[in-house]
């Protein structure tokens, strides 16, 4: 935070002066008369991070609640093999995120990839795809991969709420004549509730720092580039360190004020009431 409001760089940070606001907003009148806006608040590129950023988490952690209250229903059932494959789905999650995107970044490939070649033979699609190449596809491919790795996180900690609930109020819905639907949207979900809202606010904070995944799939371009991207490259790249530690600190900002909204919104209380 304190070195947002100087002018440092890398290469000599003691040398570092205070400029104040400069890195997030300044004003530069030109001898000419014309007025120039400068920093983090008006830059395009910042904004356009943002967007990708927020549009990533928004549809990743709904894929990801939506599928893992999937799973996490499923694997509630009793049925032969359960703690086996309650095992299994949680490999995705296992496996470190710089390995699965090294996996997907082979299998995704354009020229020996074997989602082309698959989907080559179902006659899906006529040529094979440049899938983290293109702008056009990149975002997808990264958000598939995400949602991959991320919902057995999400179907573990509904399954661990669905485990908590009392049998006995769901067997008074059942001699009551309700629905297996009915049991769910009106009985399971509100009980569940508390859980799955802490659980899609981790999986928030962590969608909105997403680096690893966009840095090693996608080429990095103004299409993908996150805000945790964004940074890094100013911090280090372009030894612009006083300008990147100004979005690192607007990154921190951004997600604490999501959460707080999110929290006053959902009306959720730690002790599990609204």
């Amino acid at each position: 935070v304190y070195y947002s409001f100087t002018d440092a760089s890398l290469a000599d940070l003691d040398a570092r002066q205070w400029v104040g606001f400069d890195n997030y907003f300044s004003v530069l009148t030109l001898p000419s008369g014309r007025v120039l806006y400068d920093g983090l608040l008006v830059d395009p590129v910042w904004w356009r991070a943002v967007w990708n950023t927020v549009r990533f988490a928004i549809i990743s952690v709904a894929c990801e609640t939506v599928l893992g209250m999937v799973v996490a229903l499923a694997l509630n059932a009793d049925f032969p093999g359960r703690g086996i494959v309650r095992a299994a789905i949680l490999v995705p999650w296992a496996i470190p995120t710089i390995v699965s995107a090294k996996m997907w970044q082979w299998m995704l490939n354009d020229q020996f990839g074997i989602i082309n070649v698959v989907l080559l033979n179902l006659g899906l699609i006529d040529s094979k795809i440049a899938w983290t190449a293109s702008a056009d596809t990149a975002m997808v491919a990264v958000l598939i991969v995400d949602i991959w790795k991320s919902t057995p996180f999400m179907a573990l900690l509904i399954l661990a709420a669905l485990q908590m609930l009392p049998r006995e109020i769901l067997e008074v819905a059942k001699l009551d004549g309700a629905s297996p639907w009915q049991i769910f949207w009106r009985v399971t979900l509100p009980l569940i509730r508390p859980a799955v809202m802490v659980a899609v606010i981790f999986r928030a904070l962590d969608a909105l720092r997403i680096f690893d995944l966009i840095y090693v799939l996608t080429p990095n371009n103004v299409q993908t580039k996150s805000m945790s991207i964004f940074a890094r490259e100013n911090l280090f790249e372009f030894d612009k360190f006083a300008y990147g530690s100004a979005a690192s600190t607007l990154l921190f900002l951004i997600i604490g004020l999501l959460t707080i909204a999110y929290i006053r919104i959902g009306r959720l209380t730690f002790e599990g009431g609204r």
